[in-house]
Formats: structure tokens, sequence, C-alpha cells
């Protein structure tokens, strides 16, 4: 809790044991493998630029120091703050249905910080009303290695290569950075997908880069009844569906989840698309086919709480229009955004 020095109104104790009671009702249970676990890094839950910058510049003593003193400062929210709060939304909407409900979304906080650090995280969890039950403050080490002892769904972090080796091993991860964020819905759980090297794999897109838009078309079409692999976003998004399932999904105002697909691929080869998601019954409220048109405007009227895209373009473009954007770093895309930025580093002789 928040131990700022200051007085405590009587109204606040008498509050103590409603908010004891409300604590209790969130509280995700003691077993991961009946909860949807989401692990976020601190970084990417709240706005760390500036501590980060001085750690970069002076090492991790000062960085401590620093840390040590802002205690009592609260940090502000950061790009994954909303989606982590809408999540917390969704499990209070389970509860209210079912007080016993189990399977429900478990925050984990992932940090490189050591356990210093921990105490002004948790306060500024605390004040910020979230419910995160479960932290691994690492000291500096990668915590990939911890993913599978926490049974993690979905790894958010603001370290892009820890998110290739997320997916390598297995689990759903994108990076995340500090953006202006629109505000999105405060009763509605928003989450964009794109679909090829994210929910699917990225076997269509290869194609496309060995064969442009002609060799792509043609294999779509020849292979439109033929299902797509999956990729490495697909187990988050079945998960999400087995929540919704939980509710009237029709009452459109009332579902607390709502999912979207934004993909840059035409009507035309959509049939395969949309046979795949039926193939695996995934079921996805809508979906925009932008035939290579740009995705921001959509989801700017959309005003998800995550998009998720391969393509870092996709992920620029959203961002500067206030979407929250998280870069899934996998396949053909990851290898070819590698290539050009070795290539431009040669050019200008880094």
């Amino acid at each position: 809790m928040d131990c700022v020095n200051r007085s405590i109104s009587s109204s606040e104790v008498s509050d103590s044991p409603r908010k004891a009671e409300e604590l209790i009702k969130t509280l995700p249970g003691s077993d991961p493998s009946k909860t949807i676990n989401v692990a976020v890094s601190s970084r990417a839950l709240f706005d760390l630029d500036e501590e980060n910058d001085l750690f970069e510049k002076k090492g991790l003593e000062d960085y401590i120091a620093l840390q040590v003193r802002r205690e009592d400062n609260m940090l502000k929210p950061g790009s994954a703050f909303p989606f982590i709060k809408a999540l917390e939304n969704v499990n209070r909407k389970l509860r209210e249905k079912d007080p016993k409900e189990q399977e429900i979304f478990s925050i984990v906080l992932m940090s490189h910080n050591n356990a210093q650090v921990g105490i002004r995280l948790q306060k500024s969890i605390d004040h910020n009303g979230l419910m995160i039950p479960r932290m691994a403050l690492t000291g500096g080490t990668s915590p990939v290695k911890y993913l599978e002892a926490f049974n993690i769904t979905l790894f958010l972090t603001s370290y892009e290569e820890e998110v290739a080796d997320a997916i390598q091993q297995g689990f759903p991860a994108a990076h995340m950075s500090t953006q202006t964020i629109r505000s999105p819905s405060e009763t509605q759980l928003r989450v964009a997908f794109d679909l090829d090297a994210v929910l699917f794999s990225d076997e269509s897109e290869k194609i496309y880069k060995e064969k442009g838009l002609q060799g792509f078309l043609e294999n779509e079409i020849e292979h439109r009844d033929i299902p797509l692999s999956e990729g490495p976003l697909k187990r988050f998004a079945e998960a999400l569906g087995r929540m919704q399932k939980k509710f009237e999904r029709q009452d459109i105002n009332n579902c607390p989840i709502r999912t979207y697909i934004v993909t840059s691929r035409d009507a035309i080869v959509g049939q395969r698309a949309l046979k795949t998601l039926r193939h695996w019954g995934l079921e996805i409220d809508e979906c925009f086919f932008m035939a290579g048109a740009p995705k921001d405007g959509v989801l700017a009227a959309i005003i998800p709480h995550i998009f998720f895209d391969d393509q870092i373009s996709h992920i620029s473009q959203a961002r500067e229009k206030g979407t929250p954007s998280a870069h899934v770093s996998y396949g053909v895309s990851r290898d070819y955004e590698k290539e050009k930025m070795k290539s431009a580093k040669k050019d200008l002789k880094f």
C-alpha cells in the first residue's frame, strides 16, 4: 500500500474492510494453470523513460539511488497500462457473473529491476488501483527463462530482443514502447490483430516477399481451402475467445470483450483467412481487409487497447495516431527489417 506520510481520515479507516473485500474478490487464486497469465514489463506498464536514460548514462548504482529517492513519486501509466486495466475490468465482470470463476486474467509484472526498485513499482501499482499479485524482479537478467514457470499466455516487454526469444520458446510475445495514447473504452476490452505472422504463420508472407503480389494471390487462391499454420499470437487469441464465450457476445454494448482483425490482405484472398479462423473455431467480431491501404485510420476509429502487428511501418503509423501498438517481432518481416538495418548501418559506416 502507499506509505506516504499523511493523516488518515475516518472515512478511509471505515472503508478499509470494503477495500479488502474487493481485493479478495479479484484475486486470481494460487493455481496459474487455471488462469490466463499475462506478463508485462515495468517499462511497458509504466513510463520509466527518464529513469532508463539515467541508467544507460550513469549505470545501475545511480539508477537505484534515483528510484529509492522517488519511491513516493507515483509512476505515470505506460503504453500497456490501458490494456492491463481493461483485463482487470473483464475479471470484475466475470466474478459478478460467478464469484467462484477460476479462469480469469492474472497479471504478472516481469521486470529487469532488482528488489529495491520493486518498492516503487508496488506503490505505483497500488496507487493506480491495479491487481498484480505476482511479480518477478530478475536483477538485470532476461525474464524469458521464467515464462514457463509462470505459465504465461502473453508477454509484453520493452525489450525487443526478448520477443524473438519468447516466441522461439513457444510463448506469445510483443514489444511495446512509450507513446501517446488515445483514451480507450473503460467498459470494453478491445483487441486488434493483424493476420500473417501474427495469428497465422509467415508462410504466405514469405511467398509475397519472394514472388510479389501476383505470386501471393495465385498461392492464396490455389490453397484457399487449406488452413494456414498457426502464428505466434494464436494461443493468446484462443484464450481471449474462451473468455468472450463466457458472456453474451451478441449484446455488443454489454459484452466486455470485442476482437478485431485489421489486415493488409484484400478481400479476394480473404476467404482462406476466414476459413482458417473457422477451422480453428476462433470467432472474431469485426474484420477489415485493407488491400494494402494504411491501417491507422481504421484503428483510430476502433480505439483498441492494443493492436498486434509484425510490420514496424504499420506499428509506427498506428502509434502516431495514438493506438497502443505491440510489435510482434517474428518471421520473414523480422529478418527483412534486420537486413534493412544492417544495410543502413553499412551505408552510414557504423
